[in-house]
């Protein structure tokens, strides 16, 4: 398990937890087993090989968003009451899965396909089809399904998951796979609802996407003249994914501690509700981030904001200077989320 900083913050998804490795694909993960801050959300990493599946299974205790970052997938979902999806997503498009509904990913392109999956619990616990049918004897089987005891002896069945398995023959893809789906979402065809020359946001949530219940995803892409406004999230807490780029961070704890740190590519971090926090890019390259939320419209509070709601005589005692001494605050009655970079950077 690396930890790219030293802080309580920050972890490697690349890095993490290996729940499944083999030429068929690798599943890392960070839970608050080996990422002890993590609450009410946790990240995979699935990596599928061509031919390869990410077993039927479900998931007791959380909701599930992907996001692909590359190859083409098929993803079929049987939820409550016998509702059957089943539909493609690449790279840029999304998907979302309730908590215990039944569902497989299947790379049914030529390339790897790498996903991001994020869960509405620190401790997201899975079952698969096959522990499920591990579990029951031959004769309860055969009486399910009115067919002999006998039909179901040469089935390997194990009450424990392989997570990824390999297809044989050509993948079976519907003809309406391609259709829009209320659990499939492209979020990168969207046109940014917050746009600058320096950065763009694209908004996963349900203000878009009203399939979203209990999660939320941004699309946040900033270039070297740009930054995150200082801010913090009243009622969501925050777990962002590095795609690509170097970023810094700094954020504040309730005791005072103040952590700044540096981000890669890889990288997982995560700010419990209401704690400070900005982004800012390092170096020339644009950074672009996923960042989920554990409620489906977040909101947030920045310094911008902040500093209009009050007086010059209230901000002058609480930084303790004189009235003439404060910085000319511009009034700012909506936070712009994203501003431009005027300074230099701070050395790094």
């Amino acid at each position: 398990m690396t930890n790219p900083t030293g802080s309580r913050h920050v972890r490697s998804l690349i890095d993490g937890e290996s729940q499944h490795d083999s030429e068929l694909g690798s599943i890392t993960r960070l839970t608050a087993d080996t990422f002890p801050i993590l609450k009410g959300l946790s990240i995979k990493r699935l990596l599928l090989q061509p031919g390869s599946i990410r077993e039927p299974h479900w998931h007791a205790n959380a909701d599930e968003i992907g996001y692909c970052l590359s190859g083409s997938v098929l993803i079929s979902i049987l939820d409550n009451g016998s509702s059957f999806s089943s539909f493609t997503i690449e790279s840029g498009q999304m998907f979302v899965i309730d908590s215990g509904s039944l569902h497989h990913i299947e790379n049914v392109g030529d390339d790897e396909a790498e996903i991001v999956v994020v869960f509405s619990h620190e401790r997201p616990e899975d079952f698969s089809l096959q522990a499920a049918f591990g579990t029951m004897s031959d004769a309860v089987l055969g009486n399910t399904y009115d067919l002999e005891a006998s039909e179901f002896t040469p089935l390997v069945r194990d009450t424990t998951s392989r997570d990824i398995v390999k297809r044989s023959g050509p993948a079976v893809v519907p003809d309406t796979a391609g259709f829009n789906n209320p659990h499939k979402f492209d979020v990168e065809a969207q046109n940014p609802p917050l746009q600058h020359p320096y950065a763009f946001v694209k908004l996963a949530r349900s203000q878009f996407w009203p399939a979203l219940e209990h999660l939320s995803m941004y699309s946040l892409t900033i270039e070297d003249t740009g930054m995150r406004e200082p801010h913090w999230h009243p009622k969501t807490a925050e777990m962002g994914y590095v795609h690509k780029g170097n970023a810094r961070m700094s954020i504040l704890d309730p005791d005072g501690t103040v952590e700044t740190y540096l981000l890669g590519a890889g990288d997982v971090y995560f700010i419990p509700k209401a704690y400070p926090h900005q982004i800012e890019v390092i170096g020339d390259e644009e950074i672009h981030f996923l960042i989920f939320f554990d409620q489906p419209t977040p909101g947030d509070i920045g310094y911008r904001a902040s500093v209009s709601a009050f007086s010059r005589p209230v901000l002058a005692a609480t930084f303790s200077v004189d009235e003439a001494t404060l910085p000319a605050f511009p009034f700012t009655p909506t936070d712009p989320l994203l501003v431009a970079k005027s300074n230099p950077s701070d050395p790094v």
